[in-house]
């Protein structure tokens, strides 16, 4: 069942559209990440969500009513920025206590309220603790306490998790996960951090410039980007055009194999990095691919990602195990693997 759905949203400022005709839905119990590069129009469509920003045209539409001319406060959403946003002159249990009084909820009430909460985000017995003590992973946790405190229909996150460390970040989005799974939530969240998103959603949406890209599982648009930007916004750079015909593209790289079945004639066409093999020729008898210098090396702890310069064409990117990884400077052989190519649509 859709809990919320984003009718045509548009949001102009002047005479430039933020979000163009914006369609969106979101189920129950869906977590949904919204991607894109800064001025794509992710973190004005939360706010649209959220009674925030007005929207030029649409409509938004929450468990099938109309609520875009709602006020913030009567949506029943909960909303968790970046910055978390914490009452520095409360405590711990005053933070997260905040919506449930606002509803007028006694502390008889709210108090057995506050300890589940902070017991579900790693926090027991933290309720007397000064926000001002906390870390900053402690005060995300708090942050998000807060904002699931009134039980919200749909919960939305501004980049959770951006002020982070690497390390905290990656262990908090496995944990959001398995909180959102435990308790059923709905979420839309807004992150320009691919890993992330891709960690944390049922549902990626990649923005571009106030219109949606692409949607789609993690592993959809992982695999096959709907488009160049797409890929190259994921991280990909081997893009190149290429005009296709049967199973082999033709390419500034020289022919390269695409898998049975993909889109025939002009295209543009993604490698990814692990289907950029050194050595020999192919398996199956093909003829090697361009003779490349290693330009560059960088050490990714599991590989080491190499930047090849090719006779012709543009820099490839390549992923290579640490132990047969070839030094800068020396002359490979390199080789395209079809399972790790896309004809990207047209």
């Amino acid at each position: 069942m859709t809990l919320l759905a984003l009718e045509e949203i548009t949001v102009r400022f002047g005479e430039r559209a933020v979000l163009d005709a914006v369609d969106l839905d979101v189920a129950e119990h869906e977590v949904v990440c919204v991607l894109g590069p800064s001025g794509s129009g992710k973190s004005t469509l939360l706010r649209v969500v959220a009674g925030l920003q007005a929207p030029s045209a649409g409509r938004v539409m929450l468990g099938g009513a109309d609520r875009t001319a709602v006020p913030p406060h009567r949506r029943g959403v909960g909303l968790m920025f970046q910055d978390h946003q914490l009452f520095p002159h409360r405590d711990v249990g005053g933070n997260v206590a905040f919506g449930l009084r606002v509803r007028g909820a006694g502390r008889a009430a709210y108090e057995p309220r506050v300890a589940e909460l902070l017991d579900l985000v790693g926090l027991p017995g933290a309720q007397r603790r000064a926000v001002s003590s906390l870390s900053g992973g402690e005060q995300q946790r708090v942050a998000l306490a807060r904002a699931l405190a009134p039980e919200p229909r749909l919960l939305m996150l501004d980049e959770p998790l951006g002020q982070l460390d690497r390390g905290l970040r990656e262990r908090l989005v496995v944990e959001l996960r398995a909180l959102f799974s435990r308790l059923g939530t709905t979420v839309l969240a807004v992150t320009h951090d691919q890993g992330e998103a891709f960690a944390l959603a049922d549902r990626v949406v990649v923005m571009r410039e106030g219109r949606i890209a692409q949607a789609g599982s993690p592993l959809e648009v992982w695999q096959r980007p709907a488009s160049a930007f797409v890929a190259r916004f994921l991280g990909f750079e081997n893009v190149v055009p290429a005009t296709v015909e049967g199973t082999v593209a033709t390419t500034d790289w020289g022919p390269v194999p695409v898998p049975p079945g993909s889109p025939q004639g002009a295209h543009q066409l993604l490698v990814r990095p692990a289907g950029v093999l050194l050595g020999g020729p192919a398996d199956d008898g093909s003829d090697r691919g361009p003779d490349c210098l290693v330009a560059a090396r960088t050490f990714r702890g599991t590989h080491v990602t190499l930047t090849l310069e090719p006779r012709t064409g543009p820099v490839l990117e390549a992923a290579c195990d640490l132990a047969a990884a070839p030094a800068v400077g020396d002359r490979v052989t390199a080789r395209f693997a079809p399972a790790e190519v896309v004809v990207l649509p047209a």
